[in-house]
C-alpha cells in the first residue's frame, strides 16, 4: 500500500491554491464543499473562480508565490502548468510539513486527491496512488452505482440511535448482530421513501425484541437484456435479496449480479409451455415473503408492460405483503433504440402504441382498423409467432403493404440483429428467427438504415453486421 487513506478535517482550515484554471477549478470546489477557507494565488482568475469570491470562504492573491503564504495552512495544492513552479512550491510545504497536492505529478505529492463517492456523512474515496486517475473514476462510477442517494439519511439515521441501541444492548456483539438485522430490514427501504414515522415504528419494534423482521417482495424490471441498462435501484435491490424469482427473458449475466448466496428459482415461461402457472408464482412469492425472506421479482423490461408485475402486485397487497416496484428500460425503448429506430418521430409518427402479440387459442383478436390507421408506430411483444397473421391482417384493414416493419432479435444484447422488410415482405424473411424479439411497423422502421450505429462499427458483434445491404434494400426499395 502505497498511501495510507484518510479522511481530512477541513472545516474552518486555512488551505493554499495555486492556479486558477480548470483544474484548480475543480479543486477549488471540494475544498469549498469540504467547509475550507482557501487562499488562490494566481495573477489572474477564471470567471468561475472569481464569482466565488464573494462569500469571505475564498480569497485571492494577484501575486507570485511566496514562501510566507504558506503560514497558517494546513494543505497546498498546485494546480499550475509550471512544473518548475510546482515542485518549488512542493519543496516549500514538505519543509515545513505541511502536506501538499501537485495535481497529475505523483512523484511531487505528499498526500493525492481520491475520486470521491459522497453520501454524507457516509465518503467513500478511490486512489489508483496517481498511476491512473482515470481508473480511479471508473471505479467511482461503478460504486457509485452500488450507493443509493438516501444512504446519508440512513447513516444519519443510525447514529441517532446508537445511544438508544447501547442502552438497550450492553455486549458489543449484540448491538453488531441488531445492526445486521437492521440493515436487512425494511426501515432503510423506509428511510429511502421518506417514510420516516414508519421506520421510526419499526425501529423500536425491533429493539424491544418484537419481530419485525417482514419480509418483501422488489419486482424489478430487468430491461431489454443487456445488463448494463439495468437502473441503480434495480442493481442495489437484486443485491440486497434472499431469493431471486426469475424469468425466461431475464439474462444469467443479469441473475448473476445477485449475492451469491442468495437463492434462485426459476419460473420462465415459454409459447405454449408454462412451466409455473401464474397462480403459483404470486403463491410463491407471498409463502416467500411470509418467511420473512426479502424476494426479488426479476422480469424482462418493465414489470408493468406486459410483464404481469400488476397481477403479482395485486396478489401481493391482497396477502398484505410489503412491495416495491422498481422500473426497468421496457423492450421497445431498449430493443428500438439500439437498432436505431426511434419510435417517434416529427416527420413519420406522432404516437406510438404498445400491443401484445400473444395469442389466445391460435387467434389474434385486435382492432385492426384502428391499428392500421397509420401516422403512428405499432409496437408488437411476443409478436413473432403471429408476424405472418399481424402483417396480413393490417394490410387487409388498409395500412399499404410498402410500410417498413422490422424484427429485433436479442435486442440490446450482443446477439441483437434486425430482419428488415415491409409488411409485405418481412414475413417471408424471419425463418430462423428465435425469442425474444420484437416487431416494430411504421415509417419509422424505415431509418434503421441510416441510424442503426452498430454498423460498421468494428467492435460491434458479428450478428449486428451480418445484416448486410440485402435486408435494408429489401423494405427500403419497395417503400421507395
Amino acid at each position: 500500500m502505497r498511501y495510507l487513506p484518510l479522511f481530512f478535517d477541513l472545516q474552518q482550515q486555512s488551505c493554499l491554491l495555486l492556479g486558477a484554471g480548470e483544474v484548480a477549478t475543480r479543486k477549488l470546489a471540494l475544498l469549498r464543499e469540504a467547509g475550507a477557507r482557501v487562499e488562490i494565488v494566481a495573477r489572474e482568475l477564471s470567471p468561475e473562480i472569481q464569482a466565488q469570491l464573494d462569500d469571505g470562504t475564498v480569497i485571492h492573491r494577484a501575486e507570485t508565490f511566496a514562501e510566507a503564504q504558506l503560514d497558517g495552512k494546513v494543505l497546498v495544492i498546485c494546480a499550475t502548468d509550471d512544473a518548475a513552479l510546482n515542485a518549488r512550491v512542493a519543496d516549500a510545504a514538505k519543509a515545513r510539513q505541511i502536506p501538499v497536492n501537485v495535481v497529475d505529478d505523483p512523484a511531487q505529492c505528499s498526500v493525492i486527491v481520491p475520486a470521491i463517492i459522497d453520501r454524507d456523512p457516509v465518503t467513500v474515496a478511490v486512489s489508483s496512488a496517481g498511476t491512473s486517475p482515470v481508473l480511479a473514476r471508473w471505479i467511482r462510477s461503478r460504486i457509485e452505482s452500488l450507493l443509493p442517494p438516501s444512504l446519508g439519511a440512513l447513516a444519519r439515521f443510525m447514529g441517532s440511535k446508537r445511544p438508544a441501541v447501547k442502552a438497550a444492548l450492553a455486549e458489543v456483539g449484540a448491538r453488531r448482530r441488531f445492526w445486521e438485522r437492521f440493515l436487512d430490514s425494511a426501515i432503510p427501504n423506509q428511510l429511502a421513501a421518506g417514510q420516516v414515522t414508519q421506520a421510526e415504528a419499526a425501529f423500536t419494534a425491533q429493539l424491544a425484541g418484537t419481530p419485525s423482521h417482514q419480509g418483501r417482495v422488489v419486482l424489478i424490471g430487468a430491461g431489454p437484456g443487456s445488463p448494463d441498462l439495468l437502473t441503480f435501484r434495480a442493481l442495489q435491490r437484486l443485491q440486497e435479496a434472499d431469493v431471486i424469482v426469475h424469468d425466461r427473458l431475464v439474462p444469467e449475466a443479469i441473475v448473476a449480479l445477485a449475492r451469491r448466496d442468495a437463492e434462485r428459482i426459476y419460473v420462465g415461461k415459454c409459447r405454449d409451455a408454462h412451466s409455473v402457472p401464474q397462480a403459483e408464482i404470486g403463491a410463491l412469492l407471498v409463502r416467500l415473503a411470509q418467511e420473512g425472506k426479502i424476494v426479488a421479482r426479476l422480469k424482462g423490461g418493465d414489470p408493468f408492460i406486459f410483464g404481469r408485475g400488476g397481477e403479482e402486485a395485486q396478489v401481493l397487497a391482497n396477502a398484505q405483503i410489503p412491495f416495491e416496484i422498481v422500473p426497468g428500460i421496457t423492450a421497445a425503448a431498449g430493443c428500438a433504440a439500439f437498432a436505431g429506430i426511434p419510435l417517434t418521430h416529427r416527420d413519420h409518427a406522432q404516437s406510438v402504441r404498445f400491443i401484445t402479440g400473444h395469442t389466445q387459442n391460435g387467434q389474434l383478436d385486435l382492432d385492426w382498423a384502428h391499428l392500421a390507421h397509420g401516422r403512428e408506430t405499432l409496437v408488437f411483444y411476443m409478436g413473432l409467432g403471429a408476424t405472418r397473421t399481424i402483417c396480413q391482417s393490417l394490410i387487409a384493414h388498409g395500412l399499404p403493404a410498402h410500410t417498413p416493419a422490422a424484427l429485433v432479435e436479442h435486442g440490446t444484447t450482443a446477439r441483437q440483429s434486425v430482419r428488415l422488410g415491409t409488411l409485405r415482405t418481412l414475413p417471408d424473411l424471419i425463418d430462423g428467427a428465435a425469442s425474444p424479439s420484437l416487431l416494430i411497423i411504421g415509417e419509422v422502421a424505415a431509418l434503421h438504415a441510416q441510424l442503426a450505429w452498430f454498423e460498421g462499427n468494428p467492435d460491434a458483434a458479428p450478428a449486428f453486421r451480418a445484416e448486410s445491404e440485402q435486408r435494408r434494400a429489401c423494405g427500403l426499395a419497395e417503400a421507395a
